[in-house]
């Protein structure tokens, strides 16, 4: 991948056939960062990528470098916060409007998420397709 491409450090923590188990540590600058003990951010909990790789170049507990091209990551994000912001904000107006209840269109709100994440888990084969990343080895002055 070139330099478009959106790079995060990880550690390789299961190898299953062809797939690569890699845990990407939070690594933000929260640790320097003088409200980092009342920031939610701060609470993020790793992410775990499964990574379709044949190479059989990984190990166990090995640290590597996961990349994913930008415009990959741009869609990632419009799928999991944009387009479930629109549609709530859109049904908590619908149900507003059609009920005259704010409490029947926040709930109308939350409920339309439902069939959303429904639908995202259907189609979780395909989102593995067009998500692809990749893994790299640490560069050797990084590892020590």
């Amino acid at each position: 991948m070139g330099k478009d491409c959106i790079k995060h450090q990880g550690i390789v923590e299961g190898i299953d056939n062809q797939n690569i188990i890699v845990r990407i540590e939070q690594k933000a600058a929260c640790k320097d960062c003088h409200a980092g003990s009342v920031c939610l951010a701060a609470d993020k909990k790793d992410k775990i990528i499964e990574v379709n790789d044949c190479t059989g170049n990984f190990v166990l507990r090995e640290e590597v470098i996961v990349s994913v091209s930008q415009s990959i990551g741009f869609y990632a994000v419009v799928f999991a916060y944009v387009v479930p912001l629109l549609l709530v904000i859109l049904s908590v107006v619908a149900g507003v409007y059609a009920s005259g209840s704010d409490a029947i269109g926040g709930l109308t709100g939350l409920l339309v998420l439902l069939p959303y994440y429904f639908v995202l888990y259907l189609l979780r084969d395909k989102f593995k397709k067009k998500f692809v990343f990749s893994l790299s080895k640490l560069p050797e002055l990084l590892t020590k």
